[in-house]
This record gives C-alpha cells, structure tokens and sequence, in this order.
C-alpha cells in the first residue's frame, strides 16, 4: 500500500505533471489546508469574503473469509466483514462535506463527516472546525478542532479519492484512530533551495464517546510535525505524547482490586487511566508521475492494555493511463507478551478460584486486542471520471503470538495464526 502525498487522475504522460499539481490543489482543498499555501491578502487591499463548499464520499462493500472476527477499517466501527455480515458496506463508506470561508488573513474551515460509529450509527459528527489566522505569508495560526498531523496522509486519510488504495493500511494508521483534536497550533513554511519545508508545533485534547457511557479522553496532547516537499519526493516526521484515559475495562480491573496487592498491581499497570501514551512516525513517498513507492514507520508506546507496538508499510504502483495496479506489505508487532498469567491461582482459597480465573481469562482477551499482524496488498485503481475513482483489493491479513491483530468483535471460536482473506470494492468520489 503507497502514500503519495498527491494522487488523481492521470491523463496521458505529457500532462502528468500538470495532472499531480491540481491533484495537490484538489486534495490540500478538501483537508482544509489549501489557505496555509496562500499569502496573506494586502493589508490595504479590501477583503471580500470568499466561500467554499465541497465534499468527498466512499461507497464501498468487503467480504472477509472469517467468521470468528470482524475486519475493520478502525477499532472504533461497531462491525465489519466476517462475523456480522458476509458483505459489509461499513468498514470503507462514508461521507464528507466541508465549507471554507476566507476574509483576508483570516480563515475558517468546517468539516461534517458521517461514517459507522461504535454504536452502529452513521450519526455525523464534526471532523475540523477552526479558524487560521495567516499572520505572516510563512507563519500561520490556527485555534479549534484540527487534523493531528502524524502520519504522511494525516490531512487527508479520510478523503479516499486523494488515495490510490481503498484504505490506509490499518496496521499503520489504526494506531492512532483519532484523527482531529481540540486545540492550537501553530504552522511555519520556508524553503532552502529547491526544498519546501513546514514544521507544525500543535498542543489539545479531545473527549470520544465509544458506547453507552464510555469515553477515551485525551488531554495534554502535544507534539511537532516536520514535513519536506523536493520535486517529486515528500516526506515527513511526526511525534506525539498525551495523557490518555479510556473507560474500557473496568468489568476487570474493578473486581481484580478486590484481590488485595496482586490485583491492585495487575489493575494498575494495565488500566487506561490517565496513562501516558507517545507515538513517533516517519515516512516519506516518492512520485515522479508514471510510478510511485511509498513507505511508512512508527512507533507507540504506553503502559496500559494498548501495549507498545512497531508498525510499518511499503509499497508502489504503476500508472497505465486511467488504470493504476498496486502492490503493498504491511506488519505491526508488540513489544512484550500479549498474554498475562494474571491472579496466582494456587495462592487463593478454592471458593475464590473460580472468580479469579475468570478475570484472567477476561484480562488476556484484553491484551489479545494488542496487534500483531502483516498483511500482503494487491489492488486496481481506475480512474472512469475526473472526480470519481473505483477500485478493487486483495488482502490477506494474518494475526499472529495470540493476537487478533486489527480485526475486531473477536469470537469465541477464533485462533490467531490463521490467515483472513479479503475482498474490497470501493467507489471514491469528490464534488
């Protein structure tokens, strides 16, 4: 699966240039970025207020080989493919509708985005909305909800036209599945040379209902954002740290502290409970027009049922005029076990043995959610409008060491090792 920073249409070789620049334009559009590009209007120079609207939409339907689990585009779907439906339309559709506003050196950008929640519901919910205010040509600041810049299509992973395959790879991009947080930041563009620099300092929070009366809390997120653009090359670097709080659990690590000192510490160490959590990312893709490759890492990190993982992707594709096949690798691994042996058994009374080896038992599959998990990628993109875009994938997705990798709604009859087949088909379109 690849990256490139730019991808629409492309028309035959002479035009390909051409081609990749309004692609930029297109999609920096969509992600609310387009303005950070601009200069400041003329202090003397009368603003007129200049309005935007435009959307984006997937249509999509995966089928899965497995019906012990659910493939998913995000830990936060209610379903998928696999156990809850042979063909599902909801680990890929959803749709997007955005309106930007500019008045001189100030402007602003509001993004309503609908797509399956962890309730099942397609209820919208507001993705971006801030105001920038452009207070050099190269220094701009921006206040409100705004896009978490980590990851090479950070700014627009949800925009599927702007992407050659059906989907981010989720081994990557399903580690961090809050895309937007609550806050500032502040966005500084030079160059040296040929080479367009922009670093980007952002500090928020952001509160996520997941279902019933459970939220994911994220407070003191603060992070820095390099990226660099020479010709065709673009690439960038990202690192992040917040404070994170989720109320998922607690059917465990409540009863457990009724267990004295043990359970007090396994309840401890394991609870997402204002746990620090920190994530590094670099990546960069290559695109000189008649191909492109791409590749990704990163790194995360807490001590809680997340675990600390390794995450990477490489790929490329060829582009055949309106036809662009595709090929990508993808894994992510654990640092450390994702099993624990939990409460010492021998060590309580019989009555009590019972309880305890049911809250074992629930722990692990807990830390079975920790992924582990590479993938093998082969997909067709074909252009068949200027703003539309159907695709086809294979996948072949293998959970590994008792994992269930980043398939969701684990059944009983699930085995880790075995390899899960996927089908996708997706229609992407902007307007």
């Amino acid at each position: 699966m690849i990256t490139p920073f730019s991808y629409l249409a492309h028309p035959a070789p002479a035009t390909l240039r051409a081609g990749r620049i309004a692609c930029g334009l297109l999609a920096a559009t969509l992600a609310g970025t387009a303005a950070a590009e601009a200069s400041p209007a003329s202090a003397d120079a009368p603003a007129a207020p200049r309005w935007k609207i435009s959307g984006f939409g997937t249509v999509g339907a995966v089928h899965a080989s497995t019906r012990s689990a659910d493939f998913s585009s995000t830990v936060l779907h209610a379903t998928g493919a696999g156990a809850s439906e042979r063909w599902s339309p909801d680990v890929d559709s959803r749709l997007g509708a955005q309106l930007d506003l500019t008045l001189g050196r100030w402007s602003a950008v509001l993004q309503v985005l609908s797509e399956q929640d962890l309730e099942g519901s397609y209820r919208p919910h507001v993705e971006w909305a801030n105001i920038k205010y452009q207070a050099t040509p190269d220094l701009a600041l921006r206040a409100g909800r705004i896009a978490l810049p980590v990851f090479l299509a950070a700014d627009y992973r949800k925009v599927g036209y702007t992407l050659p395959w059906v989907r981010p790879p989720v081994e990557v991009y399903g580690a961090l599945p809050i895309s937007s947080s609550d806050g500032v930041d502040a966005t500084w563009r030079w160059g040296a040379g040929a080479t367009r620099h922009a670093t980007q300092a952002f500090f928020g929070r952001t509160d996520t209902r997941l279902y019933d009366d459970r939220r994911l809390k994220a407070r003191k997120i603060a992070g820095l954002s390099h990226s660099i653009e020479h010709g065709a090359l673009s690439a960038r670097v990202s690192a992040l740290s917040a404070r994170l709080t989720a109320g998922i659990g607690t059917e465990v690590f409540t009863p457990l502290r009724a267990f004295g000192a043990p359970g007090a510490a396994l309840a401890e160490r394991f609870a997402i409970d204002d746990k620090r959590v920190s994530m590094l990312s670099a990546g960069f893709s290559y695109d000189p027009g008649q191909w492109f490759v791409s590749a990704e890492a990163g790194r995360a990190h807490t001590r809680s049922l997340l675990g600390s993982t390794t995450m990477m992707y490489a790929g490329a594709g060829y582009r055949i005029a309106s036809l662009t096949p595709y090929l990508g690798l993808a894994r992510v691994r654990a640092h450390g076990a994702t099993r624990d042996p939990g409460l010492p058994l021998a060590a309580l009374p019989p009555q009590l043995q019972p309880t305890a080896a049911a809250l074992n038992a629930g722990l692990n599959v807990y830390l079975s959610t920790i992924p582990v998990q590479s993938s093998f990628s082969a997909g067709l993109r074909w252009d068949l409008a200027s703003s539309a875009a159907l695709k086809l994938q294979y996948d072949r997705a293998r959970p590994t060491d008792g994992s269930r990798g980043t398939l969701i709604n684990q059944q009983p009859g699930f085995r880790s090792g075995q390899a899960v087949h996927v089908a996708s088909v997706a229609l992407d379109f902007v307007f």
